[in-house]
């Protein structure tokens, strides 16, 4: 086949250099790894391969600095997911993944898109997906543009997710100016299978197959994997060619026929891998390096729905709804009967072969020979500048901001209708929350939970993310978002298992942004040694700027728990009249990134205060411990607004009000964001027992009436707002806000 340029033209015209390949990176392919100039094939390859969503190859030093094993990790990173051991010869996979420049450039198809790449990530490891989470980041709502970003944004993940039979069952939404010019748009997908059923991408045994199920392969998305890493502006704003196009009812299909497949015949197969970030390449390559085996390809085999794709095409092509399988010789026209079945192609498009060559052919003509390792281990890390921001040292002396609070009553009602803190049921009740009837709790509840059918156990899941303070203070930021996740899996009953991530920062080319990179991972680890939750899976996604301005670093955490008893699920919402109110966890003037600070100044600004970690772990286990007692009827955690938006957002469907003694607090600080808090109402009859269990980390504040009142007595004021009416603000904000004002 004849090459876009001949080798020799690559050379001189460095097309390289739009495919996020630096020329040192191609002269050492060329001078080191190969020994020769790389022709037009081989480059795109090497510029997918080497790019940082693939190869991590700025970040690898930073992740590093993860935990990621304890004694219920089964399966940690490199693989398509992480995998915790559940008891009963069960695991929970889950993992998240960004697609954060697909969203910005088409919504609606970005956001779908990441959905069923992650869902595809949980079924290559042999379970089957229960549920999806997400954890979304816009722009203000000022304009049209905007609006209708959020509408297809959350259409594309509750299209994709309904039409699989997924449930949403949790999530996030903010927003702020720094995401106008680039959305996050993170998806997180949990799933469950029997120990047994455990799958990895590998490829090995010479003569084996390799083997193409699902879609045909199309110019969609390609050089996808390249367009995720690198700034992001005005000129590349409509790249549509870069983004994928899903089909949820081809996904469903291919889901159930790969877990038929292993299910089933797993003596069949020896290894499977979802066709993600940079399509063909990525899977292929990656499998044959896990196996340590050479794979030769025929392209001329791989299904095509456009005539005439080039080599370079069909490998970085990033059409949905694709998997590699690596199937042992003799059992193709087995595995091609059961996708067959699916109205789904099942092709042979190679062989593992001897040694640890990558060979590719197309029209007849090789095109490719390189070793795998090149394009897998031999990624040169690149070392990055750090320097702490200026912004840092200036809080550092500035002087400290503390509101002044005359009517809390009043700022309550303000707080409740800013678009992060409002209800946006507007947005979630988009998905199918309820199908397949095993949850528990779903939107609105502190985590989502989902039953573990023929036993008396469920899930417990959250995705937990602040920029603003990790943009004041990377290390403590780090450390808060973790805690949130932590504060929120024990807030719903459960037993925190492990964590995934998604860390979305701006150029690491920045030495500003590197550091923050780094400083915040570095606060996350310290977190999740202190609360044993390990890293078992997760995606790097950086050079979210537009134009040269950054998002804030926004690393979003999500964390799965275990309930190993479902009578011991606790609701968000305080329903029984006469229980005893705590609060767990002491309040500060913790108002620097804070909801009142951004609604009263338009700005963030200030130093945050450390958090004791090992105190929010054991008060948080010994709450734990009380749930599983039977003590405890409802847990709500503090976080953005404070804990007056907390105490309301606790009594809004319960049909119950409070009457709380708060005169240790201040009305600003009611307000505060001090992390690692919860609200818990206690049945009196279990006063004791708990307040012993507890001690000091437990301050009795009042109590649940049946008023549908919120009374609070405060150290400068007095709080007394009806109900009705604040949830009245904080359900219509948001789609008031949403409505087009052009």
């Amino acid at each position: 086949m004849k090459q876009a340029m001949t080798p020799e033209e690559i050379k001189e015209r460095r097309p390289y250099l739009d495919w996020s390949l630096t020329e040192k990176e191609y002269n050492y392919i060329a001078d080191k790894l190969l020994g020769r100039l790389p022709n037009f094939t081989e480059t795109g390859l090497f510029a997918a391969m080497w790019s940082e969503h693939c190869s991590y190859k700025k970040s690898k030093p930073v992740l590093r600095l993860f935990p990621n094993k304890n004694a219920r990790v089964l399966q940690g990173p490199g693989e398509g997911a992480g995998v915790v051991d559940i008891d009963d010869g069960q695991a929970v996979v889950f993992k998240a993944e960004s697609h954060n420049h697909p969203t910005t450039v088409e919504p609606y198809q970005g956001a779908a898109t990441g959905v069923g790449g992650i869902l595809r990530d949980i079924f290559s490891m042999g379970a089957r997906p229960i549920a999806s989470l997400d954890s979304l980041h816009f722009g203000e709502l000022t304009d049209a543009t905007m609006q209708r970003k959020v509408a297809n944004t959350v259409k594309g993940i509750g299209d994709y997710g309904n039409c699989m039979g997924i449930p949403t069952v949790a999530g996030e939404t903010t927003f702020d100016p720094c995401y106008q010019g680039n959305l996050l748009c993170n998806a997180m997908s949990v799933g469950l299978m029997e120990q047994q059923d455990l799958q990895s991408g590998v490829a090995t045994g010479v003569g084996n197959a390799v083997m193409y199920v699902g879609a045909k392969t199309g110019r969609d998305g390609i050089h996808g994997a390249t367009f995720a890493s690198a700034d992001f502006s005005d000129e590349n704003a409509t790249q549509r060619s870069a983004v994928q196009v899903g089909d949820p009812f081809m996904e469903k299909l291919l889901m159930e026929a790969c877990l038929e497949l292993i299910h089933q015949h797993a003596d069949w197969l020896v290894g499977i891998q979802d066709m993600g970030a940079a399509g063909i390449v990525s899977s292929s390559a990656e499998m044959a390096a896990e196996g340590h085996s050479g794979m030769e390809l025929n392209l001329d085999l791989v299904p095509q729905r456009e005539t005439e794709m080039s080599a370079y095409e069909i490998m970085l092509s990033e059409s949905q709804e694709r998997m590699l399988l690596c199937v042992r010789r003799g059992h193709e026209a087995d595995v091609q009967a059961i996708f067959k079945r699916y109205d789904l192609d099942a092709v042979t498009i190679g062989r593992v072969t001897d040694g640890h060559d990558y060979v590719l052919y197309h029209d007849g003509e090789k095109v490719c020979d390189i070793p795998v390792a090149s394009l897998t281990d031999d990624v040169l890390e690149e070392p990055s500048a750090e320097r702490e921001p200026a912004r840092i040292k200036a809080a550092q002396q500035a002087p400290v901001w503390q509101p002044v609070i005359d009517n809390p009553g009043q700022m309550l009602r303000r707080l409740l209708a800013q678009s992060t803190i409002a209800s946006d049921e507007v947005l979630t009740q988009q998905y199918d929350t309820q199908v397949r009837t095993s949850t528990v709790a779903g939107p609105g509840s502190d985590a989502g939970i989902i039953r573990i059918r023929g036993y008396h156990k469920g899930l417990a899941m959250t995705t937990d993310g602040n920029g603003r303070f990790v943009y004041l203070d990377p290390e403590i930021g780090g450390q808060m978002a973790v805690t949130e996740a932590f504060t929120n899996i024990i807030a719903s009953g459960a037993e925190p298992l492990a964590i995934t991530d998604c860390l979305n920062y701006g150029d690491p080319n920045d030495p500003e942004i590197f550091w923050e990179l780094h400083h915040s991972v570095q606060g996350m680890a310290t977190a999740c040694r202190v609360f044993d939750t390990p890293v078992i899976s997760g995606n790097v996604s950086l050079y979210n700027e537009n134009n040269g301005q950054a998002i804030y670093p926004t690393p979003m955490v999500g964390m799965v728990g275990l309930i190993k008893n479902l009578d011991h699920v606790i609701p968000s919402f305080a329903t029984h009249a006469g229980d005893l109110v705590y609060l767990i966890g002491t309040t500060g003037d913790d108002y620097a990134g804070s909801e009142l600070q951004k609604m009263l100044t338009g700005t963030i600004a200030g130093q945050l205060s450390p958090i004791n970690l090992a105190k929010i772990r054991d008060a948080g286990h010994r709450l734990h411990e009380e749930m599983v007692n039977g003590h405890v009827s409802a847990a709500h955690d503090v976080s953005e607004g404070g804990l007056g938006v907390a105490l309301a957002e606790m009594l809004f469907d319960a049909a119950t009000g409070m009457n709380l003694n708060l005169r240790h607090l201040t009305a600003a600080q009611l307000f505060s964001e001090t992390a690692g808090r919860l609200i818990v109402t206690v049945p009196a009859a279990y006063q004791a027992a708990f307040t012993v269990t507890l001690g000091d980390d437990a301050r009795l504040v009042g109590q649940v009436t049946n008023t549908h009142w919120l009374e609070l007595h405060l150290q400068d004021a007095e709080l007394n707002e009806n109900l009705a009416e604040l949830a009245q603000q904080y359900k219509e904000a948001l789609p008031c806000q949403l409505k087009s004002k052009d």
